[in-house]
């Protein structure tokens, strides 16, 4: 039976998950085999957008399969780390699709990065392989020599990436392969290793999260169910591939439900409403700063005709929702909860009761019942709290990452009793829905982005006239935060906000960069001598004196 290619904005009856998913052949919880029953199902529908290339499942799938055979041709064996440092694109899809076919694994990069930052992921993650633009070649390049092991610099342009078109991509593709080049090997399991997520830690350094297929393919599913997502969905994302959130919810969501995944190079507040109409995107993630972000907008760029109908995301404040229902028109919101390590551990309910300012409930995988995510909430000594009191939330889920990439002390760190620590502090009502209290961890979350204060402690402490450095989370107006540094400058340097504001720009991304400056002769300090930076957040005097670096300028002072 072939799933009917209806507008899922104006079907006459919603499919449940179990439906959905019946439309098509079975598959084995591996990327490939998910790819191969949406191509043979719906080889002419539509599976990626990206500018005017539009990718139809039986291309994409083609696309994948050669790819693998050039990417063994290249070198590149099952199990093999391949990085990709690029702006979102068409190209990565058809990379990542080629590298689960080969049983080889995705390492996506933020090409924002400094050079050192770079430098790190690269030589943590052993990258064989790199892909890039052109344009970034030389500067890959001389970020990998440094680099412990060799890898091959490839330009994406052999994806197809500067093509017109789709079927031009997939022709650059297919000229790329050797005559001898050898047949893709067989399916890899579902246990394979998938994809490295870089994710930020408060040791100073990010983690590299490693998933596999089984985890992708389930946590779409999932978010299928989630959202109740038809054949025919168009998911529109602005985050980059290099989170959870754009691949394995909207890109590999998209497969799963048989739909169209939409991205773009770049997110441009401006034209966002506009670029929703166009490609007529039905659904969308967001996070706190994109709506406060969008909310700020003039309303002259606001598209009525846009088709979004259901968004998900988290946090979503009550204005949020008033934002998006009332003005922009978007009847459904549901928040929920997740992290790089376990995606898709729980939301509100898409039939029950929506609990403003609740994460939800746990998760279940809706095609395999076993499979359930289960929760705790639990003091310092690991006993569960009563309904209403403030504790950890501790996570068991079928979705659970392997473990931190080359770093067993840290993937045991993160686990007690076969349980998942968050860090993150919730408390839960008499029904079971959770509600977000505060982050345990040293996490700075900036439009989107987890951001270790640790690490920018560290790099903040590199500064020739900074003997010490702490990073705090303050709110933002866009929702979210921003990042307040307190620096004691050396003894005889009086270093200005400028001077460590321009040093900042050259050190590190610029999402990293902290907004707020202020000087301190000393930091407070625990009795190990670890920075008490909660009482750097209760220090109303101190975070009083703090520069807006983003303010216009003013006279220099301390």
């Amino acid at each position: 039976m072939k799933p009917p290619m209806t507008d899922p904005t104006t079907a006459m009856r919603e499919l449940a998950p179990t439906e959905v998913f019946a439309l098509y052949p079975p598959h084995a919880d591996t990327l490939a085999s998910l790819l191969a029953s949406r191509a043979q199902a719906l080889p002419d529908a539509e599976a990626v957008l990206f500018q005017s290339r539009s990718w139809r499942y039986g291309m994409l799938q083609r696309a994948a399969e050669a790819g693998a055979r050039l990417l063994a041709a290249r070198g590149v064996r099952p199990g093999d780390p391949v990085a990709h440092i690029a702006a979102n694109s068409d190209a990565a899809i058809v990379l990542f699709l080629s590298l689960a076919r080969l049983g080889a694994v995705f390492v996506p990069l933020n090409p924002a990065l400094t050079d050192d930052e770079l430098l790190y992921q690269l030589d943590h993650s052993g990258a064989v392989a790199v892909f890039t633009p052109e344009a970034l070649v030389d500067r890959v390049s001389a970020v990998q020599a440094r680099c412990r092991q060799r890898a091959s610099i490839l330009a994406l342009e052999a994806l197809g990436s500067d093509a017109p078109d789709a079927g031009a991509a997939l022709a650059c593709i297919l000229s790329e392969l050797p005559a001898d080049a050898p047949d893709a090997p067989p399916l890899p399991s579902p246990d394979t290793p998938a994809v490295v997520i870089y994710t930020s830690g408060t040791t100073g350094f990010p983690k590299g999260v490693v998933h596999s297929q089984r985890n992708v393919v389930w946590a779409a599913e999932v978010f299928v169910a989630r959202l109740r997502l038809q054949p025919g969905e168009r998911l529109l994302t602005v985050f980059p591939l290099f989170h959870v959130n754009a691949l394995f919810y909207s890109f590999a969501g998209a497969l799963a439900c048989g739909g169209t995944f939409i991205t773009a190079a770049r997110f441009s507040a401006s034209t966002f409403w506009q670029t929703a109409a166009d490609t007529g995107a039905t659904q969308l993630n967001i996070l706190a700063a994109l709506g406060g972000i969008l909310g700020l907008r003039p309303r002259t760029e606001f598209n009525p005709v846009h088709r979004i109908r259901k968004i998900y995301g988290g946090p979503i404040s009550a204005a949020m929702f008033k934002l998006f229902q009332q003005e922009f028109g978007v009847p459904l919101l549901i928040e929920g909860y997740g992290m790089s390590e376990i995606p898709a551990a729980c939301s509100n309910p898409y039939d029950g009761p929506h609990k403003l300012g609740s994460i939800g409930t746990a998760g279940r995988h809706p095609r395999v019942d076993a499979a359930r995510v289960r929760l705790r909430v639990v003091d310092d000594d690991g006993l569960d709290v009563r309904a209403g009191e403030v504790g950890e939330l501790l996570v068991q889920t079928p979705m659970m990452f392997i473990g931190y990439l080359n770093d067993p002390a840290q993937t045991a760190a993160a686990f007690r009793d076969d349980w998942f620590l968050t860090g993150d502090l919730v408390r839960a009502d008499a029904d079971g829905y959770l509600y977000f209290v505060a982050r345990k961890k040293d996490i700075i979350r900036k439009r989107g982005e987890n951001i270790s204060g640790a690490e920018l402690d560290m790099l903040l402490g590199q500064h020739p006239d900074v003997a010490e450095a702490a990073t705090i989370a303050v709110p933002s107006a866009l929702g979210d935060d921003d990042i307040l540094a307190v620096l004691v400058p050396r003894a005889g340097s009086a270093p200005t906000h400028e001077a460590v504001l321009e040093w900042c720009r050259g050190h590190m991304a610029a999402i990293k960069v902290p907004r707020y400056l202020v000087f301190a002769p000393s930091l407070p300090k625990t009795p190990t001598q670890r920075v008490a930076k909660h009482l750097l957040k209760k220090d109303a005097e101190l975070i009083s004196r703090a520069r807006d670096m983003d303010a216009a300028p003013a006279a220099e002072g301390r």
